[in-house]
């Protein structure tokens, strides 16, 4: 059973080699939310994610037992490279299952640590029973990324670091797909904080969990689509289950758009970069989804900062737009000499920026004489946005919004 004497064990054999994390108070997020706020930085952690504690763990206590064959892991990202990691500390053979659509990075990132890796399967549950029959065909360990008691105990070390810095918590918030994390986190505090409350975070678009913990019994889910992919879990884990349902407070879910801006603020305001599931606990607090009494201390774990370049630049791009930072404009002019200098005489005269411009006079969609030009501007706000289509309107521009 997962109990504070199985947490404070794995205290003892992940300390030296997992970092112990900054636990830091953010003055932003705390006068935004009336909340006294500290972030627990796992994205900071070796490997960029809590999921080195559990592995580690779980493949240390394989080692004490006297098991010295490998280990076998299914996982497309942070799991993996705990387990990688892990296995090498320890000398053991490790073999990744990954899905056939699992980034190059981050298949790089999981062989740097001497694993093997099999790409098999179109998705997560594929390479998942690829690897359980490969584990036992092969008379090796499987080290499952949550439905393990080793592995939970190695999670909830984060709350034994944390309550050793601020013994006072109020609230602890935290991701949830597979339930790992927040069923170490919550035994943790309950045994020596029972005060505490433990709430729960998971994304819309992965909604087992949280429908599970509302029905009091496991419930599946057909697929899962967010941008958190390191709690998109389609299945409910009715060991981790049993945990939530005794342990947590409040589960709340937040979707891609709150989690996407979370990303964003945590990069702008708290200079920290952090995944999707390292997000969620952020986007619940910003988005009022959080209720507590004024002046609460509250911890927010940031799970992870594994995410892709591409996906970065993405939510990075939509929340310009959002934020009235960036506008795309596709407008309409007389093609002939001088009209394309017009258009952007009126786009110097309101101080806009242009950052990227195209010109066409082919589409089919248009009027002969008439020309196409697209252009992406830097622009200052809702205000400064309102005095650019005043000024095309006013120089006698057609144009449309590209959102």
């Amino acid at each position: 059973m997962l109990d504070l004497n199985s947490i404070k064990k794995a205290y003892e054999r992940v300390s030296g080699v997992v970092h112990r994390t900054p636990f830091s108070y953010a003055p932003i997020l705390s006068q935004m939310s009336g909340y006294e706020v500290y972030l627990k930085k796992e994205n900071l952690q070796r490997t960029g994610a809590f999921k080195l504690r559990g592995a580690f763990n779980k493949i240390a206590s394989l080692v004490e037992s006297g098991e010295k064959g490998g280990v076998v892991a299914a996982s497309a990202g942070n799991h993996a490279q705990g387990v990688a990691f892990s296995a090498k500390h320890f000398g053991l053979d490790a073999t990744i299952v990954m899905p056939e659509s699992t980034p190059l990075t981050k298949v790089l990132g999981v062989k740097e640590f001497g694993a093997t890796v099999i790409l098999h399967g179109g998705n997560y549950d594929e390479a998942y029973a690829y690897a359980v029959t490969f584990a036992k065909k092969n008379n090796y360990n499987f080290v499952h990324p949550f439905t393990d008691e080793e592995v939970m105990a190695g999670q909830g070390t984060v709350a034994i670091e944390m309550f050793e810095e601020v013994e006072d918590l109020d609230a602890i918030v935290v991701p949830v797909g597979g339930g790992g994390l927040i069923s170490g986190i919550s035994v943790a505090s309950k045994a020596t904080h029972p005060q505490t409350k433990i709430i729960a975070v998971s994304a819309q678009g992965a909604p087992a969990m949280k429908n599970s913990f509302e029905a009091k019994r496991a419930l599946d889910t057909l697929s899962v689509r967010t941008i958190a992919d390191g709690i998109a879990v389609r299945d409910t884990s009715s060991i981790t289950l049993e945990y939530i349902l005794k342990n947590v407070d409040v589960f709340e879910s937040v979707c891609e758009d709150e989690i996407a801006s979370a990303i964003l603020f945590l990069l702008e305001k708290q200079k920290v970069l952090v995944e999707g599931a390292g997000a969620v606990g952020v986007a619940a607090l910003i988005h009022g989804k959080i209720d507590l009494p004024k002046g609460s201390k509250v911890a927010i774990v940031l799970s992870g900062g594994n995410i892709d370049v591409t996906m970065l630049s993405l939510i990075i791009e939509k929340g310009l737009m959002k934020s009235a930072r960036k506008m795309k404009l596709l407008v309409t002019l007389i093609d002939k000499p001088g009209a394309l200098q017009a258009f952007t005489q009126i786009l110097t005269d309101v101080g806009a920026n242009i950052v990227q411009i195209g010109y066409d006079r082919t589409s089919t969609d248009l009027e002969f004489g008439d020309a196409h030009v697209t252009v992406a501007l830097e622009t200052k706000g809702v205000e400064h946005q309102v005095q650019i289509r005043e000024k095309l309107k006013e120089g006698g521009f057609t144009f449309k919004e590209e959102h």
